[in-house]
């Protein structure tokens, strides 16, 4: 069975009303979706891919009552396995780009002017909050600007209008030096 939005959120809230069967069966299926997001953001090694589907796995395990239910799924899924794929990467001390992010987080001369690393969270932490949100669910989750509205519960062209000042914030501070 290929895994889709409607269907892992309904497994998702069915196991949180107690339906073990569903629970397993949603893991199951999260496992090649998870490993197909880890692959495509990821050159490591396939031994790293299967360790952070299954510290993803435990997460969403663990985590679950976080989840809420009028949002969508996939979102709340992607959010956690950026996180963990963030974590696992500092561990092992590797510097490795979020899709999409590197464009804006590079700029020339940053790597000379700044010699320590940037902090994604750190520096998106500097942006309000809707801006911070749309830029995460965007240019990081990878959710399409509709996607993005629909889950934040605004229009297309503020998601829009947010990304771009924020983006336009991040550029300088970047440039400018300040974190």
């Amino acid at each position: 069975m290929r895994a889709n939005e409607d269907e892992l959120r309904r497994l998702m809230i069915s196991g949180l009303d107690g339906n073990a069967a569903d629970h397993a069966a949603l893991l199951r299926l999260l496992v090649p979706v998870l490993r197909g997001f880890y692959r495509r953001r990821s050159s490591g090694a396939d031994d790293d891919i299967e360790d952070l589907v299954q510290e993803t796995l435990i997460a969403v395990h663990t985590r679950r009552a976080s989840y809420d239910r009028e949002r969508a799924f996939t979102a709340w899924l992607f959010a956690v396995a950026r996180y963990k794929m963030i974590d696992h990467f500092r561990r092992v001390r590797r510097l490795q780009p979020i899709e999409g992010l590197e464009e804006v987080l590079v700029a020339d001369g940053f790597e000379d002017a700044s010699g320590a690393r940037l902090d994604v969270e750190e520096l998106l932490g500097t942006l309000p909050p809707k801006q911070a949100r749309m830029i995460r669910a965007t240019r990081i989750e990878g959710l399409s600007i509709s996607e993005a509205a629909a889950v934040d519960g605004i229009g297309e062209s503020d998601v829009k209008v947010s990304v771009h000042r924020g983006l336009k914030a991040l550029m300088a501070r970047i440039q400018g030096g300040a974190r």
